[in-house]
């Protein structure tokens, strides 16, 4: 099997149940802005801070980029029987994640710009792409009702990236850059 097929060359693409879609369609956007974000996670799993501590940090971006592959596919199908995740589980998970993460930060006193380590910046940047992704799924979901605990996740899946900023930059002995009014 090629790589390329040469069927989107002229801005068209299929999902599973449908094809001929235009590449900007709304579900399109949604699930390829979901894609952008799991390939961000995955350059923040090299982050050597996260990597030399023995925390369970590079394991939980692994778990996301999981779920994350699988509401893409769930957004990528027109009839959606995909067997769908446990999603009160998953998101109980990642609570208890930026529970644990929380419990080592200081608590906030201001605001906190993006910035600090380098790789405190690209958890900022997967916090962005999650907002943005969050943006791209509530625009669909008001025209394909989807399951809405997909938009509860991205909700929190945006908390955890911002406080695993604010925990680089803590690993890194950085402080975290504050907003100056």
């Amino acid at each position: 099997m090629k790589i390329y097929t040469k069927k989107g060359d002229l801005g068209k693409t299929s999902i599973i149940g449908e094809s001929n879609i235009d590449k900007h369609h709304l579900r399109i956007e949604a699930y390829g802005t979901i894609d952008e974000l799991n390939s961000q996670i995955g350059l923040l799993k090299s982050c050597p801070c996260l990597n030399e501590h023995k925390y369970p940090y590079i394991d939980q971006l692994v778990s996301i980029q999981n779920h994350l592959f699988a509401i893409g596919s769930l957004l990528a199908s027109k009839s959606a029987k995909l067997v769908n995740p446990p999603w009160l589980q998953m998101i109980e998970e990642m609570e208890k994640d930026i529970d644990s993460i929380e419990l080592i930060l200081l608590p906030l006193t201001d605001f906190i710009l993006p910035g600090g380590d380098i790789w405190s910046s690209y958890a900022h940047i997967a916090r962005s792409i999650c907002r943005r992704a969050e943006r791209r799924v509530t625009a669909f979901h008001e025209h394909c009702q989807i399951e809405k605990n997909i938009l509860v996740y991205l909700n929190r899946l945006s908390d955890y990236l911002f406080v695993l900023a604010r925990l680089i930059n803590k690993l890194q002995n950085i402080d975290d850059v504050t907003w100056n009014k």
